[in-house]
C-alpha cells in the first residue's frame, strides 16, 4: 500500500489583490505569480490595472524561488498598506 503525501504550500506563489472604492470610482487589480524559467531561476510576474480593462505587466528575474517569494511578500505588504485586500 503506497501513501502519497501532499505538501502544503507555506508561502504563496500566486496572489491576487483588489482595491475597490465606489466613491472614488476605483476598481483596481494587482496580481502576482512566481513562475520558473528555463535557466533554473524564478520570475515574479506582476500584473496591474483596472479590473475591467487590460492592464500592465512586468517580469522580475530572481536567482531562486525563495528570493522571488520574498519579493512577492514585500510587495504584498506594500499593497496592503495602500488599501488592497
Amino acid at each position: 500500500m503506497s501513501h502519497s503525501v501532499a505538501q502544503l504550500e507555506v508561502f504563496p506563489t500566486d496572489l491576487q489583490m483588489r482595491r475597490i472604492d465606489p466613491a472614488c470610482n476605483m476598481r483596481r487589480l494587482y496580481r502576482m505569480s512566481i513562475q520558473p524559467d528555463l535557466f533554473g531561476s524564478a520570475s515574479l510576474v506582476r500584473e496591474w490595472g483596472r479590473i475591467v480593462a487590460r492592464g500592465q505587466m512586468m517580469i522580475e528575474q530572481h536567482p531562486d524561488e525563495g528570493r522571488a517569494v520574498t519579493a512577492l511578500m514585500k510587495l504584498a505588504a506594500i499593497k496592503k498598506r495602500r488599501g488592497y485586500a
